[in-house]
């Protein structure tokens, strides 16, 4: 297997890559099986704060997956970039910016927002991501220009989200303002992770290499923090319930979905990688028809429209076509 290394004449952290906007097969697969994982993390830090605080939370998450996808990198004969070389350095200092504003920011920013919110409203603000996405990219990038039709795909993806999720979401924006606030720096905070992020594919790092170090340089930025501020050591044993919620939140919605995010980002843009925000909702939605008996309403059916519809405007082909 090859090995994960970056050359020492690596690309400087201000450099990214040309992306291809326009998204095969394969990548919308991925983009849905993302959706999927990171649709249950939701489900599981609901289930962990009852018991647990968000620090902690957070800790677990970042620390299990990087044990994970450590060993992984193990099994597989690759290793991560030496930080004893200047590239190396160079490439740890990225894994720290991204570890920063992908994971310790907006999982902590989003599990104390679920704590005082529901996970319908979090899910509607977290689907804002693209729309933010939309504008990172245009100011940072070159090849992710903001268009008309990008623009109008974020919107129309934002307002089938909230269809789908429903009115009772809908009344409650507005109360708890601080905990939607939250969720909203963590939506900005991953906009900015998706355009900082396509740097590694010109470092030569591979999706698995990246999220193996991001997830990593999380875990010694966080490790600090709860030690202080959580004292884990003073906290109740947490229910089974709780502990089976984590291995699924860091194996899973975490090791796993990482994996499959820098596939995507290195491949279609931090703004295609970020329509999963979309979609996990609807996953959701799907899942529970399939698995809970729930059914199908006339809200789910349009809300799912609008999103392709949204979907279909950012990918730009079905417009070409149309036009043709």
């Amino acid at each position: 297997m090859t090995r994960t290394t970056a050359p020492d004449s690596a690309t400087p952290l201000t450099n990214t890559a040309t992306i291809n906007t326009v998204m095969d097969w394969r990548n919308w697969l991925s983009l849905i099986i993302l959706s999927i994982l990171w649709g249950g993390s939701f489900f599981f830090v609901e289930i962990a704060v009852r018991d647990l605080p968000t620090f902690t939370i957070v800790v677990c998450r970042v620390v299990l997956a990087a044990l994970i996808l450590n060993l992984v990198m193990v099994m597989q004969g690759q290793h991560m970039p030496n930080p004893a070389t200047a590239a190396g350095r160079r490439i740890w200092a990225a894994f720290l910016v991204m570890g920063l504003i992908n994971n310790a920011i907006p999982f902590s920013l989003i599990v104390w927002g679920q704590a005082h919110i529901a996970s319908g409203v979090a899910s509607i603000l977290n689907a804002t991501t693209p729309l933010f996405a939309v504008v990172v990219t245009h100011l940072m990038t070159s090849d992710e220009r903001m268009t008309l039709p990008r623009l109008a795909g974020v919107i129309l993806g934002i307002i089938g989200v909230a269809v789908l999720i429903g009115g009772t979401a809908l009344q409650s924006l507005g109360v708890n303002v601080v905990a939607q606030l939250a969720v909203l720096g963590a939506a900005i905070s991953y906009a900015f992770a998706g355009t900082f992020g396509r740097r590694f594919k010109t470092m030569g790092i591979s999706p698995i290499a990246t999220a193996t170090g991001q997830v990593s340089a999380s875990s010694l930025l966080m490790l600090p923090l709860v030690l202080a501020v959580d004292q884990p050591w003073t906290l109740a044993m947490p229910s089974t319930g709780t502990v089976l919620a984590l291995i699924a939140l860091a194996a899973l919605s975490t090791a796993l979905a990482y994996i499959l995010y820098f596939h995507i980002l290195a491949s279609s843009g931090a703004t295609n990688v970020l329509l999963v925000t979309f979609l996990v909702p609807v996953s959701a939605i799907m899942l529970g028809i399939l698995f809970l008996n729930e059914s199908l309403g006339t809200k789910h059916i349009i809300g799912i429209a609008l999103i392709g519809a949204g979907l279909a405007a950012i990918d730009g082909r079905l417009l070409r076509l149309l036009k043709r």
